[in-house]
């Protein structure tokens, strides 16, 4: 299964956070799935660190760059088509982060791994 994964996602399975669903669990254990990280959860978390919003063991480039590679994470950058889907999205939520990433879920027509149930009023499969 090919899925991208929310920020919060992407952190919580990197500390084995108990708020994790069995099924994201399943999904990041599963050597079938195809696990998308966005350039937009890498800005978010290097905004977020750089505001002391967010802790981590290391610096986010170094933090991120070593999960992919230990996680066979995929990059998704983010692209024109991916920016000009936002004009398509009604202002359900107003977190530009997640607005990005549903913008590239519905370009890309792949599932979110998400526990924001907001983000479940677009038109986008969401997981959790």
């Amino acid at each position: 299964m090919k899925v991208l994964l929310d920020t919060h996602t992407f952190l919580w399975l990197m500390s084995d956070h108990p708020g994790l669903s069995a099924t994201a669990k399943q999904i990041f254990l599963d050597n079938d799935s195809e696990l998308l990280l966005s350039a937009v959860s890498g800005f978010e978390i290097a905004v977020k660190y750089g505001l002391g919003k967010l802790k981590l063991v290391e610096p986010p480039a170094t933090f991120i760059r070593r999960r992919i590679e230990n996680n066979g994470l995929l990059e998704l950058p983010i692209s024109m088509d991916h920016a000009t889907q936002l004009q398509n999205l009604p202002m359900h939520h107003r977190d530009p982060f997640d607005r990005l990433l549903v913008a590239q879920a519905m370009a890309e027509a792949i599932p979110l791994l998400t526990a924001d149930k907001q983000l479940t009023a677009y038109p986008v499969e969401c997981i959790w």
